[in-house]
């Protein structure tokens, strides 16, 4: 699931934001000025999308951190 808020907001309100990335596995958009957007996700997350763009597709390792992406939602699965 995604969210999307201001800078200030997100400043002002930053302990629930890195909550809701941490233990409700959140994506947070902080809109900035300039029309600049920042994404903030989870340790977890970044380290799964890093190991799919060094898989070789149609390696085990590309099957499972496909698989674990889908799980996360980052990814559809085709139906």
């Amino acid at each position: 699931m995604t969210v999307t808020t201001t800078q200030s907001n997100f400043r002002a309100h930053i302990n629930d934001y890195l909550d809701r990335v941490n233990d409700d596995d959140e994506t947070v958009y902080v809109a900035r000025p300039n029309n600049r957007v920042v994404a903030v996700i989870s340790q977890e997350k970044l380290d799964w999308l890093e190991r799919a763009c060094r898989a070789k597709e149609g390696s085990l390792e590309f099957a499972v951190v496909h698989d674990q992406l889908i799980r996360q939602h980052i990814l559809m699965s085709k139906l």
